[in-house]
């Protein structure tokens, strides 16, 4: 046997790592002025941005493009009030799960109902699930019903949020 299909058996070429993704350059005060500005009014103007940072507007438009395309970014939306959309009940959820079994289990919580934020945590727990729900009822369908079916998952602690308060973002 040849000594290339020695060590690639499937006779598929090696695979090519992904390139790095590049360094986000470094960011001035100015550009921080306008991630405060946009974290506060994402349909803030380019003209209202210029002025309050006290830039041109092309300056303020090239500024931002290159944030977007630098990833720094990633987007914008809307706050919603969860409440007065419906959804009622919200939790945090911790989860243990089956060591090296973060991209399965990320997948499966990624389509859940409700499920806003997912991260990888260490410390006593693994994952760290918010979900809003339209009432405690659904909440506890959720967590005994879909959560806890997932193979991977160990164990959970749901943790029920009282009030919210966004931060960086003045109330309107």
């Amino acid at each position: 046997m040849p000594e290339e299909q020695m060590a690639n058996p499937g006779g598929q070429p090696p695979a090519t790592p992904a390139p790095p993704s590049p360094a986000a350059r470094p960011l001035d005060t100015i550009d921080r002025a306008i991630l405060r500005l946009l974290r506060t009014d994402g349909r803030a103007s380019i003209r209202s941005v210029a002025e309050q940072v006290h830039v041109s507007r092309a300056n303020a438009y090239a500024r931002i493009n290159r944030l977007l395309d630098d990833g720094v970014i990633r987007g914008f939306s809307a706050l919603v009030d969860q409440e007065r959309a419906g959804q009622g009940a919200s939790a945090y959820i911790t989860l243990k799960i089956v060591q090296n079994s973060w991209r399965t289990v990320r997948k499966q919580l990624t389509a859940l109902p409700g499920a806003a934020h997912i991260a990888l945590v260490s410390g006593d727990f693994d994952v760290l699930l918010l979900v809003h729900t339209k009432d405690n009822r659904e909440l506890r369908e959720l967590v005994l019903t879909r959560i806890q079916s997932i193979p991977e998952v160990l164990s959970t602690r749901t943790l029920l949020v009282f009030e919210e308060t966004d931060l960086g973002v003045e109330e309107g």
